[in-house]
Order: structure tokens, then sequence, then C-alpha cells
């Protein structure tokens, strides 16, 4: 018997090359958010991904939960929510397109293969995203997938999910989210607060000295001959001092007073302005 496989038409450039796909942090937040307020005998939910598609791989930024129910014989999917949330991000982010779906679990199912065939219509060749929120091997595996149809000719056709290459990837404001969540690894109570301004700052200032004390041991050691020099390492540092710029102190000192006084003065307006505000409403409701 002559077996052939038929391949869904791709999607167009971003798996022919890397087959990489991108997550931001806020897309497991989001699940897990979702899955923690999934309605009571509820086994997964499922979801859509947002995001965008360039030459070599698609990255998801956002995502949204779509009401489901399942059973042993049917799942029913709310089409019409998932389309009127879809229209609702396209008028915040125009940009980001469906990708495919997401579900929590290990495992691809039946009702993955229904559900999949419908965002088949929304999305050329979608991608299918897994997240194991039951912790089987003790860590919450992430995978991703993408189908394709194969069978006999002329006959019933099947499909098999292919795994894709899983990245992570953010932006420097979901770094700093990052970072707090990761601190909650070395809490016993797995609880921390968050940060002043001012701790943030002395935080950043003692990485920089640390950093500035790395590069002049090993520009000392170079000089000694302890080490010996690398003119890679010697370009790059000359490049990072040549970006420093040549202010002279006094002119520096003014325009760092200048903006501490802007921004008191700002803050100041604003506690002025909240408490005007909090006095207003207490004299309505009297």
């Amino acid at each position: 018997m002559n077996l052939q496989v038929w391949l869904r038409p791709e999607l167009d450039g971003p798996f022919p090359g890397g087959r990489v796909v991108r997550l931001h942090p806020v897309i497991l937040a989001s699940i897990v958010d979702s899955y923690e307020r999934r309605n009571e005998g509820a086994a997964r939910v499922i979801g859509t991904l947002l995001g965008t598609v360039d030459k070599h791989s698609v990255e998801v930024t956002n995502c949204f939960s779509v009401p489901h129910n399942e059973s042993e014989d049917e799942v029913a999917v709310d089409m019409e929510f998932a389309k009127n949330m879809y229209e609702l991000h396209k008028k915040v982010s125009p940009n980001e397109l469906i990708l495919g779906w997401y579900a929590t679990g290990h495992d691809i199912t039946e009702h993955s293969v229904l559900i999949h065939e419908y965002y088949s219509r929304e999305a050329p060749n979608p991608i299918h995203l897994t997240v194991d929120t039951s912790l089987q091997n003790g860590r919450m595996s992430i995978k991703a997938y993408v189908s394709t149809l194969m069978g006999v000719p002329g006959r019933t056709m099947g499909v098999m999910f292919t795994p894709l290459t899983v990245k992570y990837t953010y932006y420097d404001t979901e770094r700093i989210g990052v970072d707090l969540i990761m601190k909650t690894c070395f809490s016993p109570n797995r609880v921390i607060g968050l940060s002043s301004d001012l701790q943030q700052v002395g935080g950043a200032s003692a990485r920089i000295q640390d950093a500035l004390s790395t590069v002049l041991q090993y520009a000392e050691d170079v000089l000694s001959g302890k080490v010996s020099a690398d003119n890679t390492v010697g370009r790059f540092l000359m490049s990072l001092v040549n970006q420093v710029p040549k202010i002279v102190p006094e002119d520096f000192e003014t325009m760092l007073n200048s903006n501490i006084n802007d921004l008191l003065m700002v803050t100041y307006l604003a506690n002025l302005t909240q408490s005007q505000i909090a006095l207003n409403e207490k004299l309505v409701n009297l």
C-alpha cells in the first residue's frame, strides 16, 4: 500500500526556518490564573493565543481564556465569546493576530483535535500550546505543537501534532515582574513585598558597582600579566567607555539636583490633588 502524507498549507514565514515559538511571561501567568479560577468540576481550561509573526518564529504576547464544557463524549466551546474577545483586543492591539490556542494539561486529547480544527479556520496552521498545571513531573512542562494532516488518499484523514521549539522572551518592563517572582523561591512562605523606588535605585547602583569592580580587576590582571589580553573584550570595553558622556562634575550635580527638585514638585502636587479629591468626597457625602 502506498502511504502518502498530506500536509496542511504552512503558515507564511515562521515555521519553514527555525520552528520557534517565543513566549512572554504574561502568557504563562494568565494561563495559570485562568486555571486557578476555573469552574468547579472543570478538568482544564482553554484559550486563544495572540501575537505577531516574523520570518523565523511566532511571538506570543497575549492571550485570553475561552469558556468551554467537556465530557467523555463531547466538547462545547463558546465560539461567539472568542470572536467578541478578539474584536475587543484588536481595538487595543491591532497588530496582534490569532496564532492558535492553549490548553492546560500534559497530553493532547481527542477533543483537542476538534478544538484545533476550529482554530484552523481562524488562523493558517495554528499552534497548540500545552501547559502542565498538574506538575506531573515536578515541574510545569510547556510544549507547543503544529498539526499535520496525514493518511491514505481517499480515506479518512488523521491529524499528527508535531512539536515545536519553545523559547522564552520578555520586554524590559516584564523583567521587573519576573525578577520579583523569582525572589519568592528563596522566601520560606513564598511571599515577598515590593521594593520601594529608593531600594530599586540602591540595588541597581550596587549591581553597577559590582560590575565595575569586575572590569577593573580584569584590567589590572591584564596589565600585571596574570591574564592574557583578549582583543574582543578590549574593543568592547573601549566602546563602553566611549559611550559614557563627558560631563563636568559640577554640571552633572546641577542637572541631578534640578531633576530631583522637579520630581519632588510633581510628587507634592500629586499628593495635594489626592488630598483635595478625598476632602471633596467627604464634604459631598455630608
